[in-house]
């Protein structure tokens, strides 16, 4: 006859178990879903570089880059049942050196990322709690939390009527759709050289991972990880970074004078 401590170690590890088991198909189920529909594009809309303090815990005054791009992205086939949030972000590359004959790697900066969170499931704890609080009484769900029932009179029917159709309009819309025009980069690029005016080959482009509920991260293809997403990513044409401010002008006055 078995204790009641070995059936309780039974029971857990037949529980564990399952819960591998569950969690390895759940994880191999989103090979399931296909991602080839995926598109994402960048184009600079402007750049600018400027000698200052990058950052307010820099210790000193070096060349750094701000730039505003355009991106349109769909990446809505990247969220499925176990997707839990995508990480998008659009960095730069650029060459490490202004001497065009340079065997160095060219340089990445991450200049702007977001988080974009995977719809609520209707079987979320959320959803069932408002369904269950909406299935009460008025009287228990005063009792329950007094501040969650409000008074008639205080919104009209009208009024409600529009707040239920924009949550309506915004639950029914699809996570994944970035449609920006001149977004400012949430980061500036600088470099470990101080020196960024006239860097040359400079390119933008986007990347993600998908961060699921269950198993393997997912990159975008492209980034040289070993898992990654199928779809197109546009890189931006070319370009290079502007002289700094204020030099051809200096430039311009020293030679001048020289010539005086």
């Amino acid at each position: 006859m078995h204790s009641s401590l070995n059936r309780a170690q039974a029971v857990f590890g037949f529980f564990t178990t399952v819960a591998c088991v569950v969690a390895a198909v759940a994880a191999l189920s989103t090979l399931l879903f296909p991602t080839t529909a995926t598109t994402a594009s960048v184009q600079l809309k402007n750049v600018q570089v400027a000698k200052g303090r990058p950052h307010y815990y820099s210790s000193k005054r070096s060349e750094y880059a701000q730039i505003r791009f355009d991106l349109d992205a769909d990446l809505t086939p990247l969220f499925n049942w176990n997707t839990k949030q995508l990480f998008v972000y659009v960095y730069a590359s650029y060459s490490s050196s202004n001497d065009q004959n340079s065997l160095l790697p060219d340089s990445e900066a991450v200049i702007w990322d977001t988080i974009i969170s995977a719809p609520a499931s209707p079987y979320s704890w959320d959803k069932l709690k408002e369904q269950a609080l909406d299935a009460l009484p008025a009287p228990v769900l005063a009792k329950i939390s007094p501040g969650s029932v409000k008074s008639s009179k205080r919104t009209s029917s009208k009024a409600s009527k529009k707040a239920k159709a924009k949550a309506d309009v915004k639950e029914e819309a699809l996570p994944g759709v970035l449609r920006l025009r001149g977004q400012k980069a949430k980061y500036q690029i600088s470099d470990i050289t101080g020196v960024l005016a006239e860097r040359q080959n400079v390119t933008l482009a986007v990347g993600w991972n998908v961060q699921p509920w269950v198993g393997a991260l997912w990159w975008s293809p492209g980034s040289g990880a070993a898992l990654r997403t199928e779809g197109t990513v546009l890189r931006s044409e070319a370009f290079d970074f502007p002289a700094l401010k204020g030099k051809k002008v200096e430039s311009q006055s020293q030679s001048q004078s020289e010539s005086v």
